[in-house]
């Protein structure tokens, strides 16, 4: 993990109940860069996906939507 990754504030999804399979995001660094990190719960030290604003913008909007199927 990158100290970059270690210092980012995550945070998760407020339909998340602690059931383990949960996507984080660094809201901080998305609002000041346009660039989202993105990470896997269960694996706070693995690799971190980063993507615009407007692409993950776009992915919340297709989960709300019904797009993937029900969540």
């Amino acid at each position: 993990m990158t100290t970059e990754a270690a210092t980012q504030h995550w945070v998760k999804s407020s339909y998340s109940n602690n059931g383990g399979s949960c996507v984080e995001w660094a809201p901080a660094q998305a609002s000041t860069t346009g660039i989202v990190p993105v990470r896997d719960s269960k694996n706070p030290g693995g690799p971190v996906l980063h993507t615009s604003s407007a692409s993950f913008a776009s992915f919340v909007a297709g989960v709300k939507a019904g797009e993937f199927g029900t969540v």
